[in-house]
């Protein structure tokens, strides 16, 4: 274990209680989240850079369809199981510029447009990067979000393979 990692045992409310698996989650989250942003959002992570990367790869007919549909079907029933809201929708703290009747459409399926969905999820995962490096995951000692950060990441690395022309 890392001498970041202990200290973060040692200090931060909960984080001595959380699996392996899930500290290493959220490091690798991390990791993916700033190669992500340099790669994909020149640096400038929004909700408005994202739909402007997710319209130029439909634009240019390489947007692929079905490439996240099962972490979104993930984000569906976390969200919007059986068309309701759930509280940890609200916990996602979407703010107006995050395209929020976007996001609503396709995780209550009123929305199906690949372009959409592909946006939506991306808007989720950047959703993920604020409260978690701004620290409101931290209210609840990042409990429960291995299966958030788990389909996060392979978010960014099935976006990341596919449009960041990487060797």
């Amino acid at each position: 274990m890392t001498q970041a990692m202990e200290w973060l045992k040692a200090r931060a409310p909960g984080f001595n209680q959380l699996s392996k698996d899930e500290r290493n989650a959220i490091a690798d989250f991390s990791l993916l989240w700033a190669f992500f942003e340099s790669r994909i959002l020149n640096k400038s992570g929004s909700g408005a850079a994202i739909c402007a990367a997710v319209d130029s790869w439909d634009a240019a007919g390489i947007l692929v369809p079905n490439l996240v549909n099962e972490e979104l079907a993930y984000f569906k029933q976390r969200y919007c199981p059986d068309g309701r809201f759930t509280h940890h929708f609200d916990g996602l703290h979407l703010r107006p510029r995050d395209r929020v009747p976007m996001v609503r459409g396709v995780l209550s399926g009123a929305e199906i447009s690949p372009r959409q969905c592909l946006a939506t999820a991306l808007i989720i995962v950047f959703r993920y990067r604020n409260n978690l490096f701004h620290g409101v995951k931290w209210e609840y000692a990042l409990a429960d979000q291995l299966r958030n950060f788990t389909n996060a990441n392979r978010i960014l690395m099935k976006v990341l393979d596919r449009y960041a022309n990487l060797p």
